[in-house]
């Protein structure tokens, strides 16, 4: 940001937070990206039917629900689960950065459009429209995956 303010060049920067980001990514978006960096179908099928077995009901004081299955979510506390949630972030964050060019900070100096840690998502552009096409692309996968910023 220094140096596009110092090389006068316009450059916007968008700070996006993932909402209850473990609990909201799609059991279907982390076999997508298993399947998509090539982990071999053993650990697919291990990893699957972990997941699968993530369930849960609802107790009151004279009632209890069914068990429901989860379709959502990664384990807490899970050594995998950091690992799981990158890969899955990639496939969403690589679906939406060709909608928009790096980056121009002057000087011949240029940034990719997207930079993410963790659950956090940087999109920075240095065009107004790029700017809106990737977010509006990200809001697309996003709903998609049932998830949201």
């Amino acid at each position: 940001m220094q140096r596009a303010k110092s090389e006068k060049q316009n450059l916007d920067v968008v700070s996006l937070d993932l909402a209850n980001a473990y609990g909201s990514v799609p059991h279907e978006m982390i076999q997508l990206a298993l399947r998509m960096y090539h982990v071999s179908e053993v650990i697919q099928v291990m990893l699957d039917d972990y997941s699968s077995g993530f369930r849960m009901r609802f107790s009151t004081n004279d009632q209890t629900t069914n068990w429901i299955n989860l379709e959502v979510g990664i384990a807490m506390g899970c050594t995998i689960s950091p690992v799981l949630f990158v890969m899955a972030m990639e496939v969403m964050l690589k679906a939406a950065e060709g909608s928009a060019g790096p980056a121009s900070l002057g000087g011949g100096c240029s940034m990719p459009p997207l930079k993410a840690f963790i659950y956090d998502t940087t999109v920075i552009c240095s065009k107004e429209n790029e700017t809106r096409r990737i977010l509006t692309r990200l809001d697309v996968i996003m709903s998609w995956c049932r998830m949201e910023f």
